[in-house]
């Protein structure tokens, strides 16, 4: 196994994630925000984001000790056909790009995924964030639509 980046690594990533969010909240329109969470020692930036399909929601970006991982909380529990959920977030994995669905906290759905911290640079926090927000713009009503079939139907 190999060993873990440095200090020094890590803290040059940390700063390569602070000034490419930075950028995006003066560039990016689907960025509402981004908050800093060191509260246990660790890094996690929270990335308030706006979409259309699915109106807020946040994206973080997790420093951890050998990659960064990225999540976000897709939806809750499904209510109804919890099976036909779980087979079409299956089904949806295979055209996921480096993310998975998976279930977290209370059955709730997230959508996660991690690169190690080598890869991590600025057209890597693009692919990742981007690929979150398609991932999540194309997935939810869909996913919505099953667990929570009766309230469609009104």
């Amino acid at each position: 196994m190999s060993r873990p980046p440095s200090p020094e690594h890590r803290a040059a990533v940390a700063a390569m994630i602070d000034t490419w969010l930075a950028q995006q909240v003066e560039d990016n329109p689907s960025v509402a925000g981004v908050e800093l969470d060191t509260s246990d020692g660790e890094q996690r930036w929270i990335v308030r984001t706006l979409g259309e399909e699915k109106a807020t929601f946040a994206v973080w970006f997790h420093l951890r000790q050998r990659t960064l991982h990225v999540e976000t909380y897709f939806m809750p529990a499904p209510e109804e056909q919890p099976a036909e959920l779980y087979e079409h977030l299956l089904r949806r994995n295979l055209d996921l790009r480096g993310f998975r669905f998976a279930i977290g906290a209370e059955d709730a759905v997230f959508l996660v995924g991690e690169v190690p911290l080598e890869q991590v640079d600025d057209d890597e926090l693009d692919r990742l964030y981007g690929s979150v927000y398609e991932y999540v713009e194309r997935c939810f009503r869909p996913a919505m639509r099953i667990g929570f079939a009766s309230r469609f139907e009104r």
